[in-house]
């Protein structure tokens, strides 16, 4: 009997022999640290893996993989990626992109990917600011944010980037924060398992431009009753001694306290990621402080068909079909005469 080769990496294994040029103290750094750990997990063969990234710090990503990659221009990886697996369905294609590559100039590539529900793994960098062009409010900035291109505060609505993939018919998508290595690492790992298009969105410190955005969910003394890390079958469940949880009520959400008028943990929402209809995963998705914790973990996985499959698929049905062949059954096909 063969015996079945399985391939043993490490996060070393992954590691390229670039210089790692972020800034010091930028959260890209926990990112690739994370993607390399969970490619290690995956058993996958170096040579599979394809990270094709768009224009940003974020997009400098593929230089510091030892993996094929392409860095291609500014808001158009959703297009190569999408390019790449289709011509090459075995390949494991991470597309890296930031809110401003991905939702501005991108943001018409984006969702089209997401709604053809190609087989790639997008992961969206969230600083809320144009980094590499040195601090500029971007599609996610929080309204009122001043910024060089907003001195008096923008008075723009910010996109909310899981409302904008469910909106798109998305099948899959995650939130994570740059500095949770252990909980990215898994969430990378799902996505790569999922079939078709996963969008994982970091909520990532820009140290120079935006520095501590996301403090006020994620620091250390207040992550616990500010941030909600949803596992699939699991109560809604949070708070720095679990005392705290999400109840439907109506046709909102609810935060309720353990304990008080009743409340047990059984009357407590149970996560269902694979659930079709979106309509809680879409609330969860914008539930935003101080009103509600900021859901983390995998928030929607559920199946659907890809369109690379769909492709060859058809392809192959037409040509089982076909009369014409080959490119003599096609010169000979229809009205024909020879020449003397």
């Amino acid at each position: 009997m063969a015996e079945t080769l399985v391939n043993k990496y490490t996060p070393k294994d992954f590691k390229s022999d670039q210089e790692v040029r972020w800034c010091p103290g930028c959260g890209d750094h926990a990112v690739l640290s994370s993607v390399q750990r969970a490619l290690a997990e995956l058993g996958i063969p170096k040579e599979k893996f394809a990270f094709i990234s768009g224009i940003g710090c974020s997009s400098r990503f593929p230089y510091y993989m030892d993996t094929y990659g392409f860095h291609s221009i500014h808001g158009r990886a959703s297009a190569i990626a999408s390019g790449v697996k289709i011509a090459n369905p075995e390949l494991s294609v991470w597309q890296i992109t930031g809110d401003g590559d991905a939702l501005a100039i991108g943001g018409n590539h984006f969702i089209h990917v997401i709604r053809r529900n190609i087989d790639i793994n997008i992961i969206l960098f969230n600083n809320e600011i144009y980094g590499l062009t040195k601090g500029q409010y971007s599609p996610t900035s929080t309204k009122g944010l001043v910024t060089k291109t907003s001195p008096f505060g923008t008075v723009e609505e910010p996109f909310s980037v899981g409302e904008l993939v469910i909106g798109a018919r998305g099948k899959f998508f995650a939130r994570t924060v740059d500095t949770n290595v252990a909980l990215s690492t898994q969430i990378y790992i799902e996505a790569a398992k999922h079939k078709g298009t996963s969008v994982i969105e970091v909520l990532q410190n820009c140290v120079i431009f935006n520095d501590g955005i996301h403090d006020t969910i994620i620091d250390k003394e207040v992550r616990d009753d500010r941030t909600l890390i949803l596992k699939h079958g699991q109560p809604m469940i949070f708070g720095k001694v679990n005392d705290k949880g999400l109840i439907l009520d109506g046709l909102k959400l609810k935060v309720v306290k353990l304990g008080e008028n009743g409340i047990t943990e059984k009357n407590l929402l149970v996560h269902d990621a694979l659930e079709y209809n979106p309509g809680i995963q879409y609330m969860l998705a914008n539930m935003m402080y101080p009103e509600y914790p900021v859901a983390l973990g995998v928030i929607r996985a559920v199946q659907g068909p890809t369109y690379e499959r769909s492709v060859h698929e058809q392809i192959e049905g037409i040509q089982k079909t076909a009369k014409i062949k080959c490119m003599d059954d096609l010169l000979m096909s229809g009205s024909i005469w020879e020449v003397e």
